[in-house]
């Protein structure tokens, strides 16, 4: 996509942002319009397939995912230990509750479509600078992931431990996505559960 599209994709998008924002007081942009669009058409605002499927293989905890589709497709498929926070339900909650931890890195993604952007631009916007999105959404996640194969004789190094880290990636994904809604509900609790003792306590 060429510089000058993008940046008018972005201006579109950060004016539907703000026009959607249940802005108060105590929640409005800490960023003034030019410098938030500077910022998200940054090198450093997306991870790779890739880089995510590392993330989930090594477990790292400095690491979350948020799944901003509606809850009925995140009860389908979700890739592994994504919480499911719709985008009608994150654009009006507060978002300490969920982004607040400054040493954890947050990745959003939803099927595709903006609202992964949208999210980016929101929490940039309010300053939590620890957010990202993941390239392709779920769909570039599985073409990446799952469809994954290398061709020739021989294979290097790097090849092996990228296919390695697919094929466990992919592994994984199967398994959450198959877990039944009941368990991924406990799962879901769980971590509404830390983000409520990451706030000063539950209620």
């Amino acid at each position: 996509m060429k510089i000058g599209k993008e940046i008018s994709l972005l201006l579109i998008l950060l004016s539907l942002v703000l026009a959607l924002l249940p802005l108060s007081a105590n929640r409005s942009f800490s960023e003034e319009p030019a410098g938030l669009l500077a910022e998200v058409l940054g090198d450093d605002v997306s991870l790779t397939a890739d880089e995510v499927a590392e993330f989930i293989v090594r477990e790292d905890p400095s690491f979350s995912l948020i799944d901003l589709r509606p809850e009925a497709e995140y009860r389908k498929k979700a890739i592994p230990g994504a919480v499911n926070i719709p985008w009608a339900k994150f654009i009006k909650s507060d978002p300490d509750k969920w982004l607040g931890n400054r040493e954890v890195t947050t990745v959003f993604y939803s099927d595709g479509s903006y609202e992964a952007d949208y999210a980016l631009v929101f929490a940039r916007g309010m300053g939590y600078e620890n957010c990202k999105i993941l390239d392709g959404g779920i769909g570039g996640w599985e073409r990446t992931i799952l469809d994954t194969e290398f061709s020739g004789e021989r294979i290097t190094a790097r090849e092996n431990a990228l296919y390695e880290t697919r094929r466990r990636a992919g592994e994984m994904y199967r398994e959450f996505s198959s877990l039944p809604d009941s368990l991924k509900s406990r799962f879901l609790e769980s971590k509404k559960f830390s983000a409520k003792k990451l706030d000063g306590g539950c209620e």
